[in-house]
């Protein structure tokens, strides 16, 4: 190495003189050198970074300080499912008011079978709120869902009296109407709750589930109709149907916050 490529090799960090920068032309070893170092230095100046603008970013601020001050901690998900339960239980009790004006535990089937069926369907209610919002498992299996529902409508089905009171027709369009209206509520009150995670249609299935399960319940113990056709058609069809709906409506809705 002569001396003019130990000149070069120490002012790689800058632009060559003249003499040296001829010199460095013309011999292949600086120029090597030189487009080496090219490569590895970093660019000079990176290019400007995209600012948003800067108002939005003002506003956003503003209102993320305001809703931390007002809610400085997350709400524990078992309040919501708290609330959830009691809606639950008060339109339960003005369902079974409004429909039982001229009895309430009109099922002829015998006791035990009544007390079973409504117990399962108290079970599948809780679990379905539960599932639909407890945040602790992020992907419940739809298999499990799928499967209680399941358990609920054939245990609806072989606890039947086998009585049929009112026409056919008559008797499931009245019990369709009545599990349509006292499911309104609960279902509105459930979406609202699911409106505040990411859309999960599993959690959306349970929470359809549940929340027409309580107009399913008083169906269970008010219906004095105990047919398998009639059962069916007014009792578990509307149900699966309502939960359908809240799977639908709730892909549509917008999601508060996209947390699990």
């Amino acid at each position: 190495m002569t001396p003019e490529c130990e000149r070069v090799l120490d002012q790689l960090d800058g632009p060559l003189p003249p003499d040296l920068a001829s010199h460095a032309a013309g011999c292949a070893d600086c120029r090597a050198l030189l487009e080496g170092f090219q490569v590895l230095a970093p660019p000079a100046s990176a290019p400007p970074p995209v600012l948003i603008n800067d108002a939005r970013l003002e506003q956003t601020r503003r209102q993320s300080l305001t809703e931390l001050a007002a809610h400085p901690k997350p709400t524990p998900w078992w309040k919501e499912v708290a609330v959830l339960l009691a809606a639950y239980l008060g339109v339960g009790a003005v369902g079974l008011l409004w429909v039982g004006r001229h009895g309430m535990m009109l099922n002829s089937a015998s006791p035990l079978a009544v007390a079973l069926v409504a117990l399962l369907i108290v079970v599948g209610v809780g679990g379905g709120a539960m599932v639909a919002l407890a945040p602790r498992q992020r992907a419940w299996p739809f298999t499990l869902v799928a499967v209680g529902a399941l358990v609920v409508a054939l245990a609806q089905l072989s606890g039947r009296s086998g009585v049929q009171v009112r026409p056919f027709l008559a008797g499931t369009l009245g019990c369709m109407g009545a599990e349509v209206v006292l499911s309104v509520v609960p279902l509105a009150l459930a979406l609202v709750l699911l409106c505040r995670s990411a859309f999960q249609p599993v959690r959306a299935l349970a929470a359809g589930l549940s929340s027409a399960g309580v107009s399913l319940l008083i169906l269970h113990v008010h219906c004095p109709d105990g047919s398998a056709g009639h059962l069916m058609l007014g009792h578990v069809l509307p149900w699966f149907v309502l939960a359908g709906v809240a799977v639908f409506i709730r892909s549509r809705l917008p999601s508060r916050s996209f947390a699990p």
